[in-house]
């Protein structure tokens, strides 16, 4: 038991060092004690290593934080808890975009109870158990409704997650493999659907108001987006797993073990549901829930003011959307329940304080994420990588879709967020070329796959928080299962990057993409059964 700490302390030490032996290197940008130098990567790199090897979350991403403020704070004690505190938890925790989000989570969540509790969720199990009669089955509908809820991902994440529980926990997916479909429909979907909360992101960073018709132009060069979700349908239909996720699945599949010992986050529908519940239960509040979030995105972009529908969605404030969509589908859900007489008054109210119990987990790791996020922010890593970017970025025109795409996904994957990255690498793929050069097209959409690879891949990224808690699976089980499927889909990626340098044609390059995802699965597969002979 000892050897642990003893490893974990050994890898903090190797990871201090080669820091340091990197921030002997010149730097691009003038730096300021620690700010905008490499060592401004090093709060994240700490929280996910940790997280990686301890399994404890929580612990991790508060020494990532420490490390953040330490170095802002040139090791000053008081600057040290005022920045980590004050301009970290406290700052973090009253934005107002973060805390519209919190207050989506904590309706959701409601909403997921009420589901439960009226029946609905056991209605649709039920009827799913009629007429899914498979694990293959089972996944596949996973995909197919993660594929048409594409207006948002943690709207995405929470809704699948409530909906195909029953589902998958009937036919033995474990909770590990629900979360990786959950979570793989969620960022990558978004990325690659006009009408979303994502490209209504992406067309904010580029000025001249052409940012939609940009971000429709690199859909078909999203290779991650797309071989994504090619990647779960073959895993699904070929019925194969590797890495951790087989150790899962063979637990799931053949003993019922769907946690496979980590049970922490389990909170499935209750055995003895309402009776009275039927599908119409959780149907209901779901297609509302749609409405009322579409609703509300455009109205905070202005619809209901004069503009577009198009305009509206492109200058939409997705939690101010999706707060008054979950706040106005639980009121409505409260009648309609009570309209149907399924729940009594005081059950439906005790539905709220246990509905925000369940989302506990997930909104502390939220908070902590979005702080580390502060940190790395105030030490300027994102200048110092775009930096980086923009002073090799010359003369490696060809190479550029390939090299912004490994960026993408390392800067994604230290910060944990997505938008954060497009800010940063989008305006200066813009830079390089112009709107009207095919290669640009290809890096901005390199950009966006890179950095939805790194939201994937990353512990710390608030989508795969998410899908966790849609899941309700172990958050770091979650993490190092997905990951080997995250970064076979990179792989393949890559190399259809460095392709699309040389032939900048979608249609092309696309299918050639397809083929050598198809090709990589079937190594895979077939490498795996000659093992087992």
């Amino acid at each position: 038991m000892r050897k642990k700490p003893i490893v974990c302390g050994a890898m903090l030490i190797a990871i201090v060092a080669v820091f340091a032996l990197l921030s002997l290197l010149p730097s691009p940008v003038p730096a300021d004690g620690f700010k905008q130098t490499v060592w401004s990567l090093l709060p994240p790199v700490i929280a996910i290593a940790l997280a990686l090897m301890t399994k404890e979350v929580y612990s991790s991403l508060f020494v990532g934080i420490l490390t953040g403020g330490l170095l802002y704070a040139n090791f000053n004690f008081e600057g040290t808890l005022v920045h980590v505190f004050q301009d970290g938890i406290v700052g973090s925790l009253a934005d107002s975009y973060n805390m519209g989000n919190l207050v989506f989570l904590v309706a959701l969540g409601a909403l997921v109870c009420l589901m439960n509790k009226a029946g609905g969720s056991a209605a649709f199990g039920r009827w799913a158990a009629r007429h899914i009669k498979s694990r293959v089955g089972a996944q596949l509908a996973t995909v197919a409704l993660g594929v048409t809820i594409f207006i948002d991902d943690y709207f995405n994440c929470l809704t699948v997650g409530s909906v195909m529980r029953p589902v998958t926990d009937k036919h033995r997916v474990s909770r590990a493999k629900l979360a990786y479909l959950i979570d793989a429909t969620a960022a990558p979907i978004c990325i690659i659907a006009p009408v979303s909360s994502w490209a209504a992101a992406v067309a904010s960073y580029v000025d001249d108001g052409n940012g939609l018709l940009l971000f429709i132009k690199a859909i078909p060069f999203n290779f991650y987006a797309i071989l994504t979700i090619v990647m779960m349908l073959l895993l699904a239909i070929f019925k194969m797993d590797y890495g951790p996720m087989a150790r899962h699945e063979k637990n799931a599949r053949e003993t019922g073990d769907i946690f496979s010992g980590l049970e922490t986050m389990a909170n499935t529908a209750d055995e003895n549901a309402n009776p009275k519940g039927k599908v119409i239960d959780l149907l209901f509040p779901i297609v509302v829930l749609i409405i009322s979030c579409v609703i509300g995105m455009i109205y905070s972009g202005g619809f209901f003011s004069g503009a577009t529908f198009v305009e509206a969605f492109s200058q939409s404030d997705a939690s101010v959307g999706l707060m008054l969509g979950s706040t106005v589908t639980l009121m409505i859900t409260v009648v309609f329940y009570l309209i149907r007489r399924v729940l009594v008054f005081s059950d439906i109210m005790a539905c709220v304080p246990e509905g925000f119990k369940a989302m506990v987990p997930a909104i502390l790791i939220l908070t902590f994420a979005w702080t580390l996020k502060a940190m790395t922010d105030s030490l300027g890593a994102g200048e110092y990588v775009g930096a980086l970017v923009d002073a090799s970025a010359k003369g490696l025109k060809v190479f550029l879709p390939a090299i912004v795409f490994a960026i993408g996904c390392g800067l994604a994957f230290a910060t944990g967020t997505s938008w954060g990255t497009f800010g940063i690498l989008i305006p200066i793929c813009l830079k390089v070329f112009p709107l009207t050069d095919p290669l640009g097209i290809v890096c901005v959409s390199a950009c966006m796959a890179g950095a939805v690879c790194g939201d994937h891949c990353s512990p710390i990224s608030d989508t795969t928080i998410m899908a966790s808690a849609g899941a309700q699976c172990d958050h770091v089980t979650h993490v190092n299962t997905q990951l080997p499927y995250a970064l076979t889909v990179a792989g393949v990626s890559f190399v259809s990057y460095l392709i699309a340098g040389f032939v900048p044609n979608a249609y092309i390059v696309l299918p050639i993409a397809i083929v050598l995802m198809v090709a990589t699965l079937l190594v895979i597969r077939k490498t795996r059964l000659a093992k087992c002979a």
